[in-house]
């Protein structure tokens, strides 16, 4: 078994820091990072992408909406499909750019917050991010939750999908994840965490808040990098997975 182990970064802003980019970079195999929009800038993209060059991570833009003040975490009713069409191409031709300054390429794109969240719900909206991506890099792998509209829109525009559930988040019944809003949504339990992720790539399968469960195919498993507990969830993570006989790699390793 195989399993890349990504997380959310570049999520500071000028000379404000999030989480500890260059602790998470010594742990998990993939970061995801922002393109300026929900957070991020060119400075610190360039800087996080050469960071991840340098200690063997593979990196992917991490589009989200327009919203510094709300983290891109709220949802923006009425977005019409040009307007998503056109914030990925943005964002990822920026991303993209950056990553050749830094002689890092990109390997993937996976949307950030409500609208990675939107467009699991909505096949029209996925299928814009899917014809944004693919305008600004053909080809390029899109990062998506399993069974959402996401994989759906990948297999019809033919992207390459990396099929993603997550370690410090709960399901609910639909297999999108529990809204931030509800108790428990968060798993700040490293050991909690642990066990979630080993059951979901052991059993290929996912496990709603209820006890539903979904049969998965699983390539990718992400700690969000703006959480207190990341680097110990992610330590520990790591370990838990090589201890239970899980090679951690980087999703586009031989």
């Amino acid at each position: 078994m195989r399993v890349d182990l990504n997380s959310d970064l570049g999520e500071g802003f000028g000379p404000w820091r999030m989480g500890d980019d260059d602790a998470l970079l010594d742990i998990v195999t993939t970061a995801n990072i922002a393109c300026g929009f929900h957070a991020g800038d060119p400075q610190i993209m360039r800087r996080t992408i050469a960071t991840a060059r340098r200690k063997g991570a593979a990196v992917g833009a991490h589009p989200g909406f327009y919203d510094l003040i709300g983290f891109g975490r709220r949802r923006l009713p009425g977005v019409s499909a040009e307007e998503i069409e056109n914030l990925i191409a943005y964002q990822v031709g920026a991303f993209q750019a950056i990553c050749a300054l830094a002689g890092h390429p990109m390997t993937h794109v996976k949307t950030h917050g409500a609208l990675g969240n939107m467009c699991a719900e909505d096949i029209e909206l996925a299928l814009a991010v899917g014809r944004g991506i693919k305008a600004a890099s053909p080809g390029m792998a899109f990062m998506v939750m399993p069974a959402a509209a996401t994989e759906q829109a990948a297999a019809q525009i033919g992207l390459p999908v990396i099929r993603e559930v997550y370690a410090d988040r709960t399901y609910d019944d639909a297999f999108n994840l529990t809204s931030r809003s509800q108790p428990g949504a968060v798993i700040d339990d490293p050991q909690t965490a642990v066990r979630q992720a080993v059951r979901m790539i052991r059993k290929s399968e996912i496990t709603a808040a209820s006890g539903r469960t979904m049969a998965a195919r699983i390539d990718s498993i992400c700690v969000h990098g703006d959480s207190a507990a990341a680097l110990e969830i992610s330590r520990k993570l790591r370990a838990g997975l090589e201890q239970a006989g899980i090679r951690v790699a980087p999703h586009n390793a031989a």
